[in-house]
């Protein structure tokens, strides 16, 4: 019996299952920086603020100086960005701010509605500015669609990563963001996430691993309870053999979450790969933009919301906001305190 329910292709935006919605892989090779955080590159031939198309390896996106998406708002659900290589720069309407990247992940609970920037600063003005990135949306269920919003720093320094060796000797490392991991006799805990997330209640199998195998390398991931949303996509290596079917890179494979799977890297390569998986909330989703309710009134109340009150405003000098030229992580917190890794 196989855990394989089916495999898909991916694209830029990654297929997913309740309790997730959606899930951006973002690769830029930008070059250098200019000395003001953007490209010393000409943008000519991008349609700026809304560049998608990844001339030259990159895009703007919704930035027209800077890479990245000025502020704008959510509700109803939250956003995990986890950050492999280069930095985000984030401001909100709490107040709240900071700078991250290099490995850490930002855990932001949109809850009744915030808004907030997510810019890509090239601090780097001598070397090219490499940014590789997930942004995960993570549904709440109607219970919690009204929560205050919350945001947390789950730092790079601090978050487990399990590193195993194989009957070749060959090394396999799983970076523990979210969910328990169990193997070779050991519980991986991870950091705690937001207190409203549906990831917070430990009945809702919520995981969300990256794993990363040496070529040649053998990993069961092992099974957990019936009837989750399970799914790993492939993005980086040559391909890799899952119960004994090859799956080439850049494919998801949806699990079928009660049976363990076989994984052996047959590639050239090492290879890369991240897991989602959570219980179904099970409810209607009703989703516009960045809104995602349970009903369509409750979507038009939440426009109705943001046009009345810009869900407490703009607070930052401008809405592609960013922190410095200096590589230094940091986070602000809406009640003033500040964190460093």
């Amino acid at each position: 019996m196989t855990a394989i329910i089916k495999t898909m292709p991916l694209q830029m935006f990654w297929p997913t299952f309740d309790p997730f919605l959606f899930c951006a892989f973002h690769n830029d090779a930008y070059p250098a920086g200019n000395g003001s955080l953007g490209p010393n590159a000409s943008l000519s031939g991008r349609q700026i603020g809304q560049d998608f198309g990844q001339k030259d390896g990159w895009s703007m996106y919704h930035g027209k100086k800077i890479p990245g998406f000025p502020a704008h708002p959510h509700r109803g659900f939250e956003t995990v960005t986890v950050v492999n290589k280069g930095y985000v720069d984030h401001a909100d309407s709490m107040g709240a701010a900071g700078r991250y990247g290099e490995g850490d992940t930002q855990w932001m609970t949109a809850g009744k509605g915030v808004q907030h920037s997510e810019m890509f600063p090239l601090v780097h003005t001598q070397k090219s500015n490499d940014l590789e990135l997930f942004q995960i949306w993570l549904n709440l269920p109607s219970k919690s669609k009204m929560v205050e919003p919350h945001f947390s720093m789950l730092w790079n320094e601090q978050t487990p990563v399990v590193e195993l060796s194989d009957e070749n000797n060959k090394q396999i490392q799983i970076k523990v963001v979210a969910g328990e991991l169990e193997c070779d006799g050991r519980s991986i805990q991870p950091l705690p996430c937001p207190p409203n997330s549906w990831a917070s209640e430990e009945n809702n199998h919520v995981a969300i691993w990256i794993i990363d195998m040496e070529q040649g390398a053998n990993w069961t991931l092992p099974a957990s309870v019936k009837g989750l949303s399970r799914t790993l996509y492939v993005f980086e290596g040559t391909q890799v053999r899952a119960d004994e079917q090859n799956v080439p890179i850049n494919s998801a494979i949806q699990l079928k979450s009660d049976i363990e799977l076989s994984l052996y890297n047959s590639g050239t390569e090492k290879v890369r790969m991240l897991l989602l998986q959570g219980k179904p909330i099970g409810e209607n989703v009703a989703q516009h933009g960045p809104f995602v309710m349970n009903t369509r009134q409750e979507l038009q109340q939440a426009f109705n919301d943001f046009q009345l009150t810009e869900f407490g405003g703009w607070r930052w000098e401008s809405s592609d906001q960013t922190h410095g030229d200096v590589a230094t992580r940091f986070a602000l917190y809406a009640d003033g305190r500040e964190e460093r890794p």
